[in-house]
């Protein structure tokens, strides 16, 4: 059956710039074996762009200059790998449970010939002592208050989770805020990302870990 790939629109043309290439080729594997190992619905196939990979990538505006990243609960490598294509200056380490996905995401990175991107089996829990990072994302995993407890502990001082969420951002964050506070964060807030490239705008509430005193 021949995969119908979704063209990319005009605003992962401005976003992406000469690295829409990658980003396309990473489109094309989403439509074909994403959707056959089951981690894109095939009725997400023709939004691919929008409600997927421009969608997360746009959030690498939240990320310093040569940073480490790690991605919670990958899945389909979203955000990880869409902000590694656009950003090659980051170190994206991807973490995901199933073995399935991570054979599926080491395929991926490899077919994308993405140097920048590493992939750990796992749950986030296993690596609180092994692996951590100024920045950790993740998207559509779980409520902020339980997501802080997987995501947090991966945090380095100084550091922030940048979690995506939708609409429901402000309550989430409303209604997590004493698990943020009990679990070291000092500052909060929903941030926008995409605007002028996407058509609504993505949200991440970014909670920041208290500095190292001196």
């Amino acid at each position: 059956m021949t995969v119908e790939i979704p063209p990319a629109p005009e605003g992962a043309h401005r976003f992406f710039g000469g690295r829409l290439p990658r980003a396309e080729a990473f489109v094309a594997i989403l439509a074909d074996t994403g959707v056959s190992h089951g981690l894109i619905g095939p009725r997400e196939v023709p939004i691919l762009w929008e409600r997927h990979v421009l969608n997360c990538a746009v959030i690498e505006d939240a990320f310093a200059a040569d940073s480490r990243v790690i991605d919670v609960g990958s899945g389909a490598g979203l955000p990880g790998i869409g902000v590694a294509i656009v950003r090659p200056d980051l170190d994206v380490h991807l973490v995901e449970p199933m073995l399935r996905r991570t054979e599926w995401l080491s395929s991926t990175v490899e077919q994308l010939a993405l140097d920048n991107v590493t992939v750990h089996r796992g749950r986030a829990e296993e690596f609180h002592d092994q692996l951590s990072a100024p920045y950790v994302t993740a998207r559509a995993v779980a409520r902020l208050d339980k997501l802080a407890r997987w995501c947090l502990p991966l945090v380095e001082r100084g550091g922030s989770m940048v979690a995506m969420k939708g609409r429901s951002a402000p309550e989430e964050l409303t209604a997590a805020t004493k698990v943020l506070r009990r679990l070291g964060v000092t500052h909060s807030q929903v941030s926008t990302h995409g605007e002028g490239f996407l058509s609504e705008p993505t949200l991440t509430v970014n909670c920041s870990k208290g500095a190292r005193s001196s």
